[in-house]
């Protein structure tokens, strides 16, 4: 099971699919865009709004793809993967924008980093002649 911290859920048709970025997801991206750097870029700087839809639908697809990859490789009973064709069919343009925040906070919960500092005594340092 994903933890909550690494997911964003969406409704896709009638269903709820949690959009997750994994380490497969981020290896299509960086083929596809050079990288996650290049991502908001590319999706901001589209050249006309069909390629911004197909870009959206896209990683839609892909990360919402990413949950039911894990669901199927942790049950013996499989769920068919989204197509392209399918997010295009069960959502609209307004919908999309709504899911692009969703994308985005996805990818920003897959690559946030939890950093602990450790608490260091300077006497264990200390060398005593």
């Amino acid at each position: 099971m994903i933890e909550n911290e690494r997911k964003s859920a969406v409704r896709i048709g009638s269903t709820e699919y949690d959009l997750i970025l994994t380490t497969k997801a981020t290896k299509e991206i960086a083929k596809r865009y050079g990288g996650l750097s290049n991502l908001g870029e590319k999706l901001m700087n589209s050249e006309n709004f069909e390629m911004a839809l197909d870009e959206v639908v896209w990683l839609l697809t892909l990360l919402a793809n990413q949950s039911i990859l894990i669901y199927n490789l942790q049950n013996k009973d499989k769920k068919d993967l989204l197509t392209e064709e399918t997010v295009e069919l069960l959502t609209s343009p307004l919908e999309l924008a709504d899911y692009k925040n969703a994308i985005m906070d996805a990818m920003f919960k897959g690559t946030k980093r939890n950093v602990e500092s450790e608490d260091t005594d300077s006497s264990k340092n200390t060398k005593v002649e």
